[in-house]
């Protein structure tokens, strides 16, 4: 039956997302180019609402419940989308946005979505108290914007969203819970039909209605996944949203060293410097999408492990991601002209 919604959803949003992209542009919303957008020309947003919409028919289907989680999720995806929607239309100020994550945040938190205390991998428990409400907030209002902030490219913010989906699902399916493996796989097959118009060369954007909705289910569901576990376990969801997290902490370094505001736009984000180096945006995509699923299978591994060897995989899997983005720099300049001119042919071969 999940299966099967998650078919449905597929359809749904390979059906309806041309729509919304006709509406995008008849009431207007629509990105235009400028010196920070990779994009050349102006394109439809408002993709998100194909991917809502999907999901909304894939939830009346198989109508997944949880006594205390359903109606507060429900409603705080509302908000967000409402959100997300006038903010492509209109674009709304960064303290709006911000407010209005709060607010969403703080809805499923009242309705029991947070994570109370862990349980320290060496015996004893952690109660967090009061402090386990702003907590859950900073973690949901940041991921949310972690996926906003990535989704710079052609089928980023999806495909790098639908690696989150598919193995938060995945662990979900593993533990036996079945109400966040149904929302995840709803999730992923509205994701995935969008994907199919937006990757590149993408026909329509997701916008500011998509990135914040995927970000602010992906934040909630993994939540609600990995809540009062094991403080090992509990970095599990952080490893899964390893490329978006560490993408955002390296902009809020660079924006406070540079004294820049935390919403200030550049053109350093990861994607941007893949670009730099030589890399065509196709490439820089899959290598991105490449990361992310390296992240999810150690969330798996990580997941599995003992106490010490969860702290070793940890260590190595630090390790190893300073090396590849050490050594992806090197190659891309090193072999930067021999990038750019096989890049350059695979153009002209496609304007024959």
């Amino acid at each position: 039956m999940v299966y099967l919604a998650l078919l449905l959803c597929f359809v749904a949003s390979i059906i309806i997302t041309p729509l919304v992209k006709k509406f995008a542009i008849k009431i207007g919303a629509t990105d235009k180019p400028n010196y920070r957008k990779v994009h050349q020309k102006v394109m439809p947003r408002l993709g998100g609402l194909a991917i809502y919409i999907s999901f909304l028919i894939g939830w009346v289907f198989l109508r997944p419940t949880d006594d205390l989680s359903t109606i507060p999720l429900l409603v705080g995806g509302l908000i967000i989308i409402i959100t997300g929607f006038f903010d492509d239309l209109f674009e709304l100020s960064a303290k709006l946005k911000f407010l209005a994550q709060i607010v969403a945040a703080g809805i499923v938190v009242i309705g029991g979505v947070q994570v109370d205390y862990i349980n320290l991998p060496f015996g004893g428990e952690l109660h967090f108290g009061i402090l386990a409400i702003p907590l859950t907030i900073i973690w949901v209002v940041g991921i949310t914007n972690a996926i906003n902030l990535i989704d710079g490219l052609d089928g980023l913010a999806a495909g790098v969203s639908s690696i989150a989906l598919i193995t938060i699902s995945g662990m979900a399916i593993l533990k036996g819970d079945i109400y966040v493996t149904s929302v995840a796989l709803i999730l992923l097959g509205s994701t995935l039909g969008f994907l199919f118009y937006n990757f590149h060369p993408a026909k329509i954007f997701m916008g500011d209605t998509g990135a914040l909705f995927l970000g602010y289910m992906i934040a909630v569901l993994s939540l609600m996944g990995f809540k009062n576990v094991t403080m090992i376990s509990l970095i599990v969801p952080v490893i899964i949203l390893g490329v978006p997290i560490s993408d955002t902490f390296f902009a809020i370094i660079r924006r406070i060293k540079h004294k820049k505001p935390l919403s200030a736009p550049d053109k350093s984000h990861l994607h941007h410097c893949l670009l730099e180096v030589g890399f065509s945006h196709r490439q820089t995509v899959l290598l991105i999408y490449a990361m992310a699923a390296c992240c999810g299978l150690s969330a798996f591994i990580f997941s599995m492990a003992t106490s010490w060897g969860a702290i070793l995989i940890g260590l190595v899997l630090l390790l190893a991601v300073e090396v590849i983005v050490e050594k992806v720099g090197l190659i891309g300049k090193e072999y930067q002209p021999l990038l750019r001119f096989i890049n350059a042919k695979n153009d002209q071969m496609k304007d024959r």
